[in-house]
């Protein structure tokens, strides 16, 4: 039970930082490439020679930090449950018959075998990944932008938020002075 509740803090956390992002200055299309990486991240499994490929572009490009880390967390969790789903997808494409060369062929080169794409889950989400990266990061641009335009100027008429900058701020003046 105390595993679980760790396990929802986690969750509530790295969706908190989602949305700090979302409220900050920062361009949609950064933070949306931020979660389109990330999905590709926590969709596969972590210790890929294709993650490290993610890895150094979303170092290289303008990505959103923070929206990267907690979409992985996000997209990992999601990741587990759609794990039947690629597991399936991998499947049928390692078995397609006119393909079937092709996968002996790069199981024979010691790259690809790394790369362990004979995995029909590892196959079936990395195709699962790179098919949505585009309406991810083109549907997270639109989602941003909407709730910019509507959700937070709602939220920011309320009271509780006021208040919360208001201690927000005197817990920034408390602890300089100390």
């Amino acid at each position: 039970m105390l595993y679980l509740a760790k396990k929802g803090i986690i969750v509530l956390g790295q969706i908190s930082k989602l949305i700090k992002a979302f409220n900050s200055d920062v361009a949609p299309e950064q933070i949306s490439l931020g979660i389109a990486f990330a999905m590709f991240l926590g969709f596969t499994p972590l210790w890929s020679l294709h993650n490290l490929l993610v890895i150094v572009l979303v170092m290289i490009l303008r990505v959103n930090g923070a929206a990267f880390m907690a979409g992985i967390g996000l997209f990992a969790l999601l990741g587990y449950l759609l794990d039947p789903f690629f597991h399936q997808l991998g499947y049928f494409l390692l078995n397609l018959e006119p393909l079937h060369g092709l996968w002996v062929m790069l199981y024979n080169s010691t790259l690809w075998r790394i790369e362990n794409f004979s995995n029909t889950i590892v196959m079936g989400s990395v195709v699962f990944s790179i098919v949505f990266f585009v309406p991810v990061y083109l549907g997270s641009i639109w989602f941003i932008n909407k709730y910019r335009d509507h959700i937070m100027a709602w939220i920011n008429k309320l009271k509780l938020t006021r208040l919360l900058k208001v201690q927000n701020w005197a817990d920034k003046i408390s602890s300089f002075i100390k």
